[in-house]
């Protein structure tokens, strides 16, 4: 790429042309995939992978954006840097819309076969699946495409296998029957993590049942009366006297007539309802475990869509709501519903679908989690492992310490097949990583293959490993792993980072990250969460065509800090937008100026003031910044370069220089402000360059062909500044001064407080007015910067007193730190005029307290009108008060 001439650069901006240019640039390069260096330490980050189903939505641009703030720096430091992006095969999600595709069609996955589907499903991948990568190319995601990596991958999925045999052979993977989590809509199985709990407003039915051989009843409350079809006992608390002459005696099962035992347990809260719970071990967690401890049957209801079953009797085939209609209106016509009462309690919602999900005894696989849970909690209590922001810590550790087993069947075919095989012969089981012939046991080759999936999260557990090569021993894996950070957000805490950590360091005997970044969500600008629903969302495509991608990274990390929501609007991306035009604005300023044959050696023994102190600012912020972005304090870090470059650089600095170019060398004999200007622009574009990659470059890439000194061949593989550091940039010296910016912030001061008053005031932005400024100390300094005060405060003649000189009548006085500044208002307003219409205001606003202070001293009033109506009364009186103060004040300001 080779510098433009100026006639050459376009006056805007144009984010899609520069964009496109410099990525393709940075790829061809290489600059995204590192280089093994055993002399150095590497900076790893595994890209969270987006599912193969997605469109770029804001959650991935926020993760993309801060993991390309932290690559860009660590690559700008010096360190061998890998972002390693992949994609994740979306398990549910994806089999789901292929589903619907078929419907259209008129088919289902079992009129297509297992084969068959898979065939389907690989088609749409080819077609589809690239599609969030290359969104993420368009957010300027610095990643090594060279590696990137798919869990369905053979690696990946080698891996996958290899985990099961091993954990399976421990004896930490296992297959029982327990109460699992089922999702009717897309009739699999779910880990408690996949279940969202909702408190929502239902019923609780009461219904007698009645004792078996004997007069009497036992009144039970549930929520779900349909599941009243697979009870297989009635259990009381053993402690409640009302029903211990009942325990041992059996009642009969309502509509099905089945005669089921009354039991006592502890389990029972004798709080609820009656105290007396009908028992559903098929269908609820804690009947299932008083089951267990009574030995009672186990009588399922439902089919895997959410109709009942055979064993439903009469109500077979229909669905499970529509049943509990049907039921309860059985009961009430045969006397057998007592009453029903509104009630309050959390119902488990499929995270997919949204679907209500039903507690089923199932067989499934399991993995016994707790083993693997201990050196996982070791490994964040010991600081192996650091949690960013640090609250985060007790949350993780509170799950882990409180962890229940993990199923990880799923009854789909898209995904990780389950490698066991079940021998017809023997009936015994072979599991193993590759395909077997043949049974282990009985040399049988009329074997089985399992027909379910893993979870999909099993095999994302395992991707900090897995896509470095692992089980393998790669030259990749030895060297980039223990990756560095896991950058994500916290909903997923739980999901995903507790689980590679626990199987990282099962896998591996390594922690798979030493820290973990947790980023918030991004809600509207009234704090609300985006939803399609509230038409609340935006498109991150969108505001790329419309802002640019760096406006839309600028707009999403500004104000970030770790674990916290942020909120984004239109104004912010906007404001973003006019950010990056002041930028190449100023820059073609500077370049505009370049002469030819200008040096840009700057000789620090000469500088006038304001170059001493845009210097000393500049190191100050390079400092600043560098910390910050070591201690993962990105938003605040970019909130300072925006800052300095904003107001210091472009409306100070660049006006002050501004004034030197149009008078050339005056009576001081000032240098030219050019080496400056342009080392100053040139450091802070690379100070920039992490958050903002496209416009940075362009300019840096058109400033480089201009100034005299060794540069690299992009931005990005150029050093982040630092100061104080010998082996990098030499030109990244300090140069705080402090007595430079003491007389500077003076200078500045006066300029602000003049153009404050000149708003009160309303003087024409046109208009010169006179000023007085009084200064002892600070004189020499306001002396030297007497033009570029005039020019920028807008006030000729500029008069410098002494603190004894004679002050002018009936002037505006403003008091600042160093300095007075003293505005005659003559020169500002019309004194006469002003004064009549100051006294006019003032009439009003006495007139307006008089009738108010009537009003609160009205009895009537007082005691009729609510009290939030006579509080806004009284916070009317207190603003106007302070009106009439203000306006009294500013009277004194003409006598």
């Amino acid at each position: 790429m080779t510098q433009q001439k100026l006639s050459e650069i376009p006056k805007a901006y144009d984010p899609q042309h520069v964009e496109t240019k410099w990525y393709q640039f940075w790829l061809e390069k290489g600059y995204f995939t590192p280089k093994i260096d055993p002399q150095k330490k590497p900076f790893v980050i595994i890209m969270p992978p987006p599912n193969v189903t997605g469109e770029l939505h804001l959650g991935h641009a926020l993760t993309a954006t801060l993991e390309d703030i932290m690559i860009r720096w660590h690559r700008m430091m010096g360190d061998p840097t890998l972002w390693l992006p992949g994609i994740d095969h979306a398990g549910i999600a994806a089999q789901v819309i292929v589903e619907q595709m078929l419907a259209r069609e008129g088919v289902t996955r079992y009129d297509l076969g297992r084969e068959q589907f898979l065939e389907r499903m690989w088609q749409w991948i080819k077609q589809y699946g690239r599609a969030i990568a290359e969104q993420h190319k368009s957010l300027g995601a610095s990643c090594d495409w060279s590696r990137e990596r798919f869990t369905l991958d053979e690696g990946p999925s080698q891996a996958v296998r290899t985990t099961f045999v091993r954990l399976y052979e421990k004896g930490l993977i296992y297959q029982g029957k327990r109460i699992i989590n089922w999702c009717p809509r897309c009739t699999t199985a779910l880990s408690d993590l996949e279940v969202e709990h909702k408190e929502e407003t239902g019923h609780l039915f009461y219904v007698n049942y009645r004792l078996a051989g004997e007069d009497g009843i036992i009144t039970v409350a549930t929520t779900r009366p349909e599941t009243i079809l697979g009870d297989t006992a009635v259990a009381v608390n053993p402690k409640d006297k009302r029903y211990a002459n009942l325990v041992g005696k059996s009642a009969i099962l309502p509509v099905i007539g089945r005669e089921i035992p009354i039991v006592a347990n502890d389990a029972v809260n004798s709080e609820f309802g009656t105290g007396a719970v009908k028992v559903t071990p098929s269908h609820d967690p804690v009947d299932f475990e008083i089951g267990q401890q009574h030995d009672l049957p186990s009588v399922n209801i439902l089919n895997p869509d959410g109709t009942m079953n055979v064993n439903a009797g009469t109500y077979q085939g229909l669905d499970r709501f529509a049943c509990r209609e049907q039921l309860v209106d059985h009961l009430e016509s045969e006397g057998l519903l007592v009453k029903v009462e509104s009630h309050q309690h959390s119902v488990g919602h499929c995270c997919r679908c949204d679907s209500v999900i039903e507690p089923w005894a199932s067989k499934q696989w399991f993995i016994s989690i707790s083993p693997l849970a201990i050196p996982a909690i070791d490994a964040v209590t010991d600081g192996r492992i650091r949690i960013i922001p640090e609250r985060f810590t007790k949350v993780y550790l509170n799950w882990l310490e409180n962890i229940r087993d993990w199923c990880i069947s799923r009854q789909l075919w898209w995904g990780h097949r389950i490698p066991v095989w079940y021998c017809d012969e023997c009936g015994q089981l072979t599991v193993t990583t590759e395909d077997p012939l043949v049974c282990a046991h009985c040399g049988s080759s009329k074997i089985v293959q399992d027909p379910d999936v893993l979870d999909t999260w099993f095999s994302s557990a395992l991707w900090p490993h897995s896509t470095l090569g692992w089980p393998e021993q790669t030259e990749d894996l030895k060297y980039f792993h223990p990756t560095t950070v896991m950058e994500t957000g916290y909903d997923i805490l739980f999901f995903w980072v507790a689980r590679m950590i626990m199987m990282g360091l099962e896998n591996t005997g390594e922690i798979p990250f030493d820290t973990v970044y947790l980023h918030g969500l991004i809600r509207d600008e009234k704090g609300e969460k985006m939803s399609k629903m509230k038409g609340n969302v935006l498109n991150p495509l969108n505001a790329i065509d419309k802002y640019g991608t760096d406006a839309l990274r600028l707009a999403i990390s500004t104000g970030t800090s770790p674990g916290n929501d942020m909120r984004l609007s239109k104004g912010k991306l906007e404001a973003a937008r006019n950010f990056a035009n002041k930028l190449w604005n100023a820059s073609r300023f500077i370049l505009s100026n370049i002469e030819d044959g200008t040096s840009f050696e700057i000789n620090h023994e000469i500088l006038p003031i304001e170059d001493r102190w845009i210097l000393s600012r500049l190191s100050r912020i390079v400092d600043s910044v560098g910390s910050l972005m070591g201690d993962f304090q990105f938003g605040e870090a970019q909130r300072q370069i925006h800052d300095f470059l904003w107001g210091e650089f472009c409306d100070w600095y660049i006006e002050m220089a501004k004034l030197r170019f149009r008078d050339g060398t005056n009576e001081r004999g000032e240098i030219s402000p050019m080496p400056v200007l342009a080392h100053v622009l040139e450091t802070s574009l690379r100070l920039l360059h992490p958050f903002m990659p496209f416009i940075t470059e362009e300019i840096w890439q058109n400033l480089k062909g201009y100034l005299d000194y060794d540069m690299a061949e992009s931005i990005m593989v150029s050093p982040y500044p630092t100061t104080g550091d010998g082996d990098r940039d030499s030109r990244d010296r300090s140069e705080i001064d402090a007595e430079a910016e003491k007389q500077m912030t003076v200078v500045i001061d006066i300029v602000r407080a003049i153009r404050n008053a000149r708003a009160e005031f309303r003087v024409e932005p046109s208009k010169w007015i006179e000023a007085f400024v009084v200064a002892v100390q600070t004189r020499p300094a306001i002396e030297t910067q007497a033009q570029a005060i005039e020019s920028l405060a807008r006030v000729r003649p500029l008069t410098i007193i002494g603190s004894d000189d004679v002050r002018p009548d009936k002037a505006k006085t403003l008091v600042l730190d160093g300095a007075e500044v003293i505005l005659p208002m003559a020169g500002m307003v019309d004194l006469e005029t002003e004064r009549a219409r100051l006294k006019k205001e003032i009439d009003g606003n006495q007139a307006e307290i008089a009738r108010i202070e009537a009003r609160l001293k009205d009895e009537s009033f007082l005691s009729k009108a609510p009290a939030d109506v006579v509080e806004r009364e009284r916070e009317k009186l207190a603003t106007q008060h302070d009106r009439l103060m203000r306006l009294n004040e500013r009277l004194s300001d003409f006598r």
